[in-house]
């Protein structure tokens, strides 16, 4: 038996995907399914658990079923997923205690901020890399612990398991047998010591989280169980980590921007974790056998999901293609900024009391304006991470690669290269979160035997350089810091705003 591809299961923030990949690392078949998007309230998103695995599954047997291959032919599976998205279940009947808390969730924002005022957060960011902020794992697993009926106490008694995403699909991969997250999602938990490499005792008991709960901690690359059909599970990373594999960016200074539904910005600091001075994040790039490397992380919280608002709620445009057409007729925005902080800003600003706002309206303002203006603000967002990036570096960064769904936007990486004065290359297989996770497993398996033979695989589809003026960078530059400046702190209920 000679297995001939590697399945990587992709489950993202609103849709399930499973993409079979061959020896170079080349696209067999696709399968996705979305699923719902719940929000009992404002700032809450949830997803149900349950769909979660259905549609994975779903997806698992589409790809394999239409590409004609059996389970026999599959190597390996790898997972990438959707990190600090939290769930928490029961261990005897695998059923969910209550709805995942989305990443984006921003219900626990109080609490966070109390710990800040009781002068918590520099012990979390110096044992974890991370700001105390909602967006992280840790305090959406309190939140359920103390919102749901006995929860607390069947999470004492050992009855309860936590895990993000990764841990609950290889649960359910391997029916209740395996309980297992890897490095790069543990360290989006604000538990876990990416300095020791363990959960940390002090930290669980600041957030009250019993250790009973918890998944154990492995690497990225290595076999963690296997499927019912007898498929080992051999790689596994949080979607961001998964992509700065999948891009090669194995060489300390590379960097990759993911453009989805956020925008997530990485950069390779090899074996040292560079504290940031410049409200980045310090990350677990990647774990394989005891070799711990680091990155240094801007997260936005919403990129391509501004321009689903433009389609979804504003009715501005009927399909995300339209963006570009419209936007492409006008010249520039017409002094029109729209600030994306929907659920709070998050890198280098973290401010979850930020809400959006449009400025620089006028009688003449029309959709395409809307459009060009939704595509600057995504590439504004990732051009201040950049900045932030190269100070904490020290390091001018050469290329930025890029990939992640609304990088089929000509226009938008144009005005990304227009920002940054830096080459933006888009590489052709813009699937490199899945490739990513299966890159790991096949590494684990021998599939692929070395980092050498996966960067051999990566080829570049187009490269875009600046071509606009300085001067006209300069004044976007501004505009959009004046912008951002006047959306801060909006929804902050200990601040008084002036009627």
């Amino acid at each position: 038996m000679n297995p001939k591809y590697i399945l990587a299961l992709d489950q993202g923030t609103t849709s399930s995907r499973a993409i079979l990949f061959d020896k170079s690392g080349a696209n067999i078949a696709t399968s996705q399914k979305e699923f719902r998007q719940i929000y009992p309230q404002p700032g809450w998103v949830e997803h149900d658990p349950m769909e979660i695995w259905s549609s994975q599954r779903a997806t698992m047997s589409e790809v394999v079923s239409k590409s004609n291959v059996s389970y026999r032919d599959v190597a390996a599976i790898g997972i990438t997923n959707q990190r600090e998205t939290t769930i928490v279940w029961e261990r005897e009947t695998g059923k969910p205690i209550y709805n995942a808390i989305v990443w984006q969730d921003r219900r626990t924002a109080d609490f966070c901020a109390k710990l800040k005022r009781e002068g918590k957060e520099e012990l979390f960011t110096a044992k974890t890399g991370k700001r105390l902020d909602p967006y992280f794992s840790g305090t959406k697993v309190r939140w359920i612990l103390d919102h749901v009926d006995g929860a607390r106490d069947l999470a004492k008694q050992g009855k309860l398991a936590f895990g993000t995403v990764d841990s609950w699909l290889v649960w359910k991969l391997t029916e209740g047998k395996v309980h297992v997250t890897d490095a790069t999602n543990a360290c989006r938990t604000l538990l876990y010591n990416i300095h020791e490499g363990h959960w940390d005792d002090e930290l669980l008991e600041i957030l009250d989280i019993p250790k009973e709960i918890l998944p154990e901690v492995r690497s990225c690359s290595e076999i963690y169980g296997e499927t019912e059909y007898g498929t080992p599970i051999a790689g596994m990373a949080g979607d961001q980590h998964a992509a700065l594999f999948g891009q090669a960016c194995f060489e300390k200074g590379m960097a990759k921007n993911t453009y989805g539904t956020g925008c997530f910005m990485l950069m390779n600091t090899g074996t040292q974790a560079v504290a940031s001075k410049n409200n980045l994040l310090t990350t677990i790039a990647w774990k394989i056998g005891d070799k711990t490397e680091y990155a240094l992380e801007g997260s936005i919280f919403i990129a391509g999901a501004l321009i689903q608002w433009l389609r979804d709620e504003m009715k501005i445009i009927a399909s995300a293609p339209d963006c570009d057409k419209l936007a492409a007729t006008v010249e520039d925005s017409g002094g029109l900024y729209i600030v994306p902080a929907f659920t709070g800003l998050g890198a280098p600003h973290w401010d979850p009391y930020a809400r959006g706002a449009t400025f620089g309206i006028t009688r003449g303002t029309n959709r395409a304006h809307f459009c060009r203006a939704a595509l600057e603000a995504i590439a504004l967002q990732s051009a201040d991470l950049i900045s932030s990036m190269e100070k904490d570096s020290g390091l001018k960064l050469a290329e930025l690669r890029v990939d992640g769904g609304a990088t089929r936007s000509d226009l938008l990486l144009q005005i990304q290269a227009d920002i940054l004065g830096t080459k933006v290359i888009r590489p052709k297989n813009t699937e490199t979160t899945a490739l990513g996770a299966a890159y790991l497993a096949g590494l684990a398996v021998g599939f692929w035997e070395s980092r050498e033979d996966i960067a051999k695989n990566w080829q570049v589809d187009t490269s875009y350089e600046r071509k606009a003026s300085e001067e006209s960078v300069t004044k976007l530059r501004k505009g959009w810091d004046k912008a951002v400046t006047r959306s801060l702190k909006w929804e902050d209920p200990n601040e008084a705003h002036e009627a």
